[in-house]
């Protein structure tokens, strides 16, 4: 995200690190990076910097159900990431350190939790296609990721194949007729989504009827981190590693492996060869649709709201033009 979020200060996130990690903090700086989730990187009075990110759970309004709801999964997908590097061994996993008192997040405030992670020395990647080079190792790595199910799984937060933010959606395009007001953006949203209505819905359509084929087959879910494209790879001396967490998933293993194989029947064989695991494409095809739902609903939800014009804003809805106008596969 381009600009801080509004109601958390430096103060309180260096409050937050001494109270949760005894960390004490000299210099602060934000990072403008990433999609969804806030960044700084923090430097301790030793010197050692640290990777500290800040995570919505909720709009301030939402209720206190909802947030704890949350917070619980947040915490869920940050245990499994410390499993899956201290007890399966995944050094490529960049996990969160747990606080002090155990948990793995602390509240800033009552709806924003905020987690510490090392400073990793390496390349980021950007959103996008896996560059040819890249996709070997990239599919050793979900392989890998995938086999430790047996250890993590336990701590995992698991699918239920729903689509986050489809009751919101639905409302929307119940409400087409009638002017939003939300704020800037909001009834231009509602013209792009009143012209492309008919797509959005058939891909509703076509989600619901691949739901129903892969629900049968829970008993080969794995665990998955559902976000592994390059973006959230870092090129270290090492090799590569995986970070943001908070989307583990115990899922279809197809969650990782849309994203990576981009339509190549070769990554897909590679798989296979490497875990003796069959790929189907029925959920190939609900996670392309899942993903292009997922963030349609995001971003009209985001405009149907109260908000600003920032350059935050002025991206989504580029994001969502994209996604509409173009019917956009892959976009952030």
């Amino acid at each position: 995200m381009k600009e801080q979020p509004e109601g958390v200060y430096e103060a309180e996130l260096i409050s937050a690190l001494a109270d949760g990690w005894a960390i004490v903090v000299r210099s602060v700086k934000y990072l403008p990076v990433g999609a969804g989730s806030y960044h700084w990187v923090m430097i301790d009075e030793a010197e050692q910097p640290w990777f500290v990110t800040v995570d919505a759970l909720g709009t301030e309004g939402v209720d206190g159900d909802a947030r704890e709801g949350a917070r619980i999964r947040l915490e869920s997908a940050f245990r499994t990431a410390l499993v899956l590097r201290r007890d399966a061994g995944l050094r490529f996993v960049v996990a969160p350190l747990p606080t002090r008192a155990g948990p793995m997040v602390h509240l800033v405030t009552p709806w924003q939790a905020v987690s510490v992670r090392p400073m990793v020395d390496g390349e980021a990647g950007l959103f996008g296609v896996h560059r040819a080079q890249d996709l070997p190792e990239v599919v050793e790595l979900l392989a890998d990721l995938h086999a430790a199910t047996a250890v993590a799984a336990a701590w995992a937060p698991h699918t239920d194949l729903s689509l986050p933010g489809r009751s919101g959606l639905e409302e929307a395009l119940d409400a087409l007729d009638r002017p939003w007001q939300g704020g800037p953006f909001s009834e231009s949203t509602r013209l792009l989504v009143l012209a492309h209505a008919g797509y959005v819905r058939d891909l509703l359509a076509d989600m619901d009827a691949l739901v129903g084929h892969v629900q049968s087959t829970t008993a080969t879910w794995v665990v998955t981190h559902g976000e592994p494209h390059p973006g959230n790879l870092v090129r270290s001396r090492s090799g590569l590693l995986l970070i943001d967490w908070d989307t583990v998933q115990l899922a279809p293993p197809e969650r990782d492996l849309w994203m990576v194989a981009a339509g190549s029947a070769d990554v897909l064989r590679s798989y296979t060869r490497r875990t003796g695991r069959s790929v189907s494409p029925d959920a190939l095809a609900l996670y392309d649709i899942a993903w292009k739902l997922r963030n349609i609903a995001a971003y009209v939800g985001e405009f149907r709201r109260p908000h600003r014009v920032t350059g935050d804003t002025r991206r989504s809805w580029q994001f969502l033009s994209r996604y509409l106008s173009d019917h956009g596969a892959a976009l952030p």
